[in-house]
């Protein structure tokens, strides 16, 4: 074989790079381009190409004795590179995972409760009741907070839905003795309470018994959006 021509390490070392495929492709682009106009870098690469094939003539095609990579790579930096051991590799990749994960965890933590997007204000004519309910759509949650006033002894408050349009209201269940509370809707009504009317009666111990308002009605107001 001819001696390798006079040139730079860096440019020998990349016309070895180029012909072992180790390059991206804009740097081989960049190669072949200089390569049109650089008979020295040309003629180094085909060097290249043949002291390669020599090396590799006794190779099996299966698989390259790790001696023939070590050569080239001594020959390239001046240096034996010792070869990774998988069990680098594997806690690479391990490492990797855990730093995902622990940047997506805040991600997917499970989202808090959705703020109400609808809110009804029911006052009674004397103010002796009041109560707000903030409703939100997507978890069909109602969140009620009563200001003022109380069921009577031995009575209880039911909230009632009227929807818009329909002939009879809707139980949306007993209201808890707490004056901040959270009430679950139906699937089935929650689209009916955004343009719709929240009551409150008084009823017997465990709500009204025939499905509508049985005792008085307290107080009365519009859902509407916040």
């Amino acid at each position: 074989m001819t001696d390798a021509p006079n040139m730079p390490g860096d440019d020998d070392a990349l016309a070895a790079e180029y012909v072992l495929r180790l390059l991206d492709a804009e740097a081989a682009r960049a190669v072949e381009a200089r390569m049109a106009t650089d008979p020295v870098l040309r003629q180094r690469v085909w060097q290249w190409e043949a002291e390669f094939a020599a090396l590799g003539e006794d190779v099996p095609p299966e698989e390259p004795p790790a001696r023939v990579k070590a050569q080239l790579m001594t020959r390239l930096h001046g240096r034996r590179r010792a070869p990774r051991p998988r069990w680098m590799l594997g806690l690479a990749v391990v490492s990797v995972v855990l730093v995902g994960v622990l940047t997506l965890a805040p991600l997917l933590r499970a989202p808090g409760p959705e703020a109400p997007r609808f809110e009804a204000s029911l006052t009674s004519e004397d103010a002796s009741q009041h109560l707000t309910a903030g409703f939100a759509p997507l978890d069909g949650t109602l969140q009620v907070t009563r200001a003022a006033g109380q069921a009577g002894p031995g009575r209880v408050l039911e909230l009632w839905l009227i929807a818009e349009g329909a002939e009879a209201p809707t139980s949306l269940g007993v209201l808890p003795e707490e004056l901040d509370a959270r009430i679950s809707v139906a699937v089935a009504l929650r689209p009916l309470l955004p343009g719709g009317t929240l009551a409150i009666s008084d009823e017997p111990p465990g709500g009204s018994p025939t499905g509508a308002p049985t005792g008085e009605v307290l107080a009365v107001g519009a859902v509407e959006p916040i």
